[in-house]
């Protein structure tokens, strides 16, 4: 067995220390390692940069220590128990990694455990204690790894089946609120951390729902308990999955209140999130790649399956808000529209297949930059849309005999429940053994072309019109209309999007062959006037929207520290803005399958 032991030895330093005791160390040296990355965000974040001391003794004696790459030691050879004592500098106010301050501490194993080289599969006792000081008096501890002795506050031993195990539970420390609720006769919990009064009844009341739903969907819940983690701050958003919990940021206005009525966009997004990570409890943490079981955490790992993992989810999670009734019709169109929309407003969709979006996730979805809607499209958004294609194309040309919850059951007996791994292109050797059909071409256009994918067609067989419009405004993202759309005049736009800074309207971002980037405009250029004036957001959008087709305007900016005109001729507004709309008589098969998708049922 392997033995750790982590505090905060000093939260107003933001320290962690972590002690790390080897009875057996390998006798010709010892090799330690951390992760570079942390499973379900693919990006290296050397958390090994994090370390700021490192010791070793054995036998109360000093052994010396060489670092032999960024995220690699080696201690000498010993004759006896190695024991490793270790600072991580926890400032990441994120999901990922680590954070520590006077009024909590959160942490994921890749970011402060060390492994033990050649020791990987023991396994791993955990032994976690409170900062030091009667000012962390009522300080808990919140954690879905399984114990062995704790005390009332949560604070004690722990212990995982291995290293890998160990990595997968967050840990949250402080003062936090807690609710409960069952699902399949399991317990479910919810922390909420950060300075909230949300209505944790009616949360808890609608996560039971959207869980049923899933475990509907999959017929089994593999997991004694599940833990929510939740982290509210100012302004935020994310999450990450693990295999009996989630760590979950977001918004303080998210929260719903007790005396909120209609369910609002920002609750609505909060409850995706949680359906989203309670997905993978399935959909990536047991169905998974087969490359990631083969390789480890210390380099990238590629595959061409995000999409299945975090497309089918995203299609997932907003569909199972509504079966579960959580969320209206007309609320699940609205967030589907806005998903539609963000990917038509990406001209990179025409420059990146889903495969490539998933193979270059470490390198281009997850180091984003100003090009980025030019040059990538999101395994995510176009990934739920081809799932939702996938479904519907399933149910129609099997008359409802067969959908895409079919093909994710068969995943979950083929591949979660048993554990291996899902090979590359695997997902669509399933789906050909459970429709009995072939769908390379299918597969062809939605993963291996830049085709803009055929919803409208199919859509219209379930009693949905999809109509792409000019965008009203820059708040424009689409939704959900109760009468048909009717013409209405197009305002120019620039192409570009901005934002306010101190006083100052910055671009963000210039797209592909639009009237700003035709001018010569850039992203990071700040707008000094536009028609020599001096103009906040709201005063520039309106000032364009008045400009007469072919009509031109001097726009002045300083790029760096030097000053430019540029003569722009605003454009129309492209139609890249989805709504949906349900006609009042749709035929009756078309009424059938609409029910029978939205209910989860065969038509």
């Amino acid at each position: 067995m392997i033995h750790y032991h982590i505090t905060p030895i000093s939260p107003e330093a933001h320290i962690l220390q972590v002690r790390l005791q080897i009875s057996g160390p390998d006798p010709s040296g010892q090799i330690l390692y951390l992760p570079a990355w942390i499973r379900g965000s693919y990006m290296v974040r050397d958390f090994a940069k994090n370390i700021v001391t490192i010791t070793a003794t054995c036998n109360d004696e000093p052994v010396s220590f060489v670092k032999r790459d960024k995220q690699t030691w080696q201690a000498q050879a010993v004759d006896g128990p190695l024991q490793v004592v270790y600072q991580v500098y926890a400032w990441d106010l994120s999901v990922r990694s680590a954070h520590v301050d006077t009024s909590h501490a959160y942490f994921n194993g890749p970011s402060v455990f060390l492994a033990v080289e050649g020791q990987e599969d023991l396994s791993c006792q955990l032994d976690i204690a409170p900062p030091d000081g009667e000012v962390y008096h009522d300080w808990q501890l919140a954690t879905a790894m399984p114990q062995v002795t704790v005390d009332s506050r949560g604070f004690g031993s722990y212990q995982a089946q291995n290293y890998e195990a160990l990595l997968d539970y967050p840990m949250e420390m402080g003062r936090y609120t807690c609710a409960e609720f069952c699902v399949d006769g399991r317990q479910h919990r919810f922390v909420v951390s950060g300075k909230a009064k949300p209505d944790l009844k009616r949360i808890c009341s609608d996560l039971e729902s959207i869980c049923d739903e899933q475990v509907r969907l999959f017929r089994e819940l593999p997991v004694q308990d599940y833990l929510f983690l939740l982290w509210v701050v100012g302004d935020g958003y994310g999450g990450l999955e693990h295999r009996n919990s989630t760590s979950l940021m977001i918004s303080r206005r998210d929260l719903p209140t007790k005396s909120m009525q209609k369910i609002s966009k920002g609750y609505r997004r909060l409850l995706g999130l949680c359906s989203h990570e309670y997905f993978h409890l399935w959909n990536v943490k047991r169905i998974t790649p087969r490359v990631f079981q083969d390789q480890g955490t210390q380099q990238e790992v590629y595959t061409r399956q995000l999409w299945v993992f975090e497309g089918i989810t995203s299609y997932y999670d907003e569909l199972i808000l509504v079966r579960s009734g959580v969320i209206e019709l007309s609320d699940y169109f609205e967030m589907v529209a806005e998903t539609v929309t963000r990917v038509m407003r990406g001209n990179g969709r025409h420059k990146q297949t889903l495969e490539e979006s998933s193979f270059d996730a470490w390198t281009k979805f997850y180091k984003q930059d100003e090009n980025a809607p030019n040059a990538i499209v999101s395994y995510y958004a176009k990934g739920a849309l081809l799932a939702m294609l996938l479904d519907l194309t399933l149910r129609f040309k099997s008359q409802g005999k067969c959908t895409l919850d079919d093909v994710m059951r068969l995943a979950w007996q083929r591949h979660g429940r048993t554990g291996t791994g899902l090979p590359e292109g695997g997902f669509e050797s399933l789906v050909k053994e459970v429709s009995g059909e072939d769908f390379s071409d299918f597969f062809d256009v939605g993963l291996r072309s830049t085709d803009d994918l055929p919803l409208e067609g199919t859509l219209r067989e379930f009693g949905i019109e999809l109509h792409l419009l000019p965008a009203k405004s820059a708040s424009d993202v689409g939704g959900f209309l109760s009468s048909k759309p009717e013409p209405a005049p197009v305002k120019p736009v620039l192409g570009a999007k901005w934002q306010e800074r101190g006083g100052t309207v910055v671009l963000q971002q210039v797209y592909d062959n639009g009237a700003a980037q035709q001018a010569g405009l850039s992203a990071g250029d700040e707008i000094v006037a536009l028609d020599g004036l001096r103009m906040n957001v709201s005063d520039m959008e309106a000032h364009i929207a008045e400009i007469q087709p072919g009509e031109s305007l001097p726009i002045h900016v300083y790029r760096r520290d030097e000053l430019m005109r540029f003569d722009v001729t605003p454009r129309p507004a492209p139609a890249d803005t989805c709504y949906f709309y349900l006609p009042e008589e749709p035929g009756d098969a078309q009424r059938a399958r609409q029910a029978a998708w939205l209910k989860g049922n065969a038509s």
